[in-house]
């Protein structure tokens, strides 16, 4: 079973949640999945903290996992699969200026605040949800700060969609050169054998 977690980023891993590659390309089909995704992304149920650490991986004040599967209801699965599909329209932005500008639409729309964490005694400006946010606001926020994380570190032009149709599942170009269109392996080698047979078909 392939594992949500991949790169331990919401941002990412949640988008690559639908994959068209697949026959079925819903991968949170039911609560149960939702549960599990939580779970591999150390989303707690009353994850106050998880923009700013994270997602509070080993914070033992918090609930736990199992408790995240009584907020797995049906609504919070419709909720968090309209976060996807927000997230996936700002990554799928093929100008850098363009996700830009739809990252600050959608953050100018969660329910969020401003939080000042230390690191190394040093103090840092996050985003954190609202007490009270629900599961799929939770979710969103942490994403955002990812995204501008991945900014901060000079990744945001490297953050791509996986150009071997039908996959647009979103990764992170870590190659020297940053010139990677593909999200994996897989996908590269089922472009390259797309190509070479219309070159020989032509």
């Amino acid at each position: 079973m392939r594992v949500f977690a991949e790169t331990g980023l919401v941002a990412l891993d949640l988008a690559n949640t639908w994959d068209a590659y697949l026959d079925e390309p819903e991968r949170l089909p039911d609560a149960a999945a939702l549960r599990r995704f939580c779970a591999e992304l150390s989303v707690t149920s009353d994850d106050d903290d998880g923009a700013e650490d994270g997602g509070g991986a080993g914070d033992d004040g918090g609930a736990g996992p199992e408790q995240v599967a009584d907020r797995g209801e049906v609504a919070d699965l419709v909720e968090v699969r309209a976060v996807r599909d927000r997230l996936r329209a700002v990554l799928s932005g093929a100008d850098p200026a363009d996700r830009s500008h739809a990252l600050a639409r959608w953050t100018a729309e969660l329910p969020l605040r401003p939080a000042v964490e230390e690191a190394d005694g040093v103090p840092r400006l996050r985003l954190a949800a609202v007490p009270g946010a629900s599961l799929a606001g939770r979710l969103a926020v942490r994403a955002v700060q990812e995204l501008l994380d991945l900014a901060a570190e000079g990744d945001w032009e490297r953050v791509r969609m996986c150009a071997a149709a039908p996959c647009r599942d979103a990764f992170v170009d870590r190659s020297r050169p940053g010139r990677r269109q593909f999200c994996s392996t897989r996908c590269a080698n089922r472009a390259h054998a797309a190509a070479s047979r219309a070159r020989h078909r032509s």
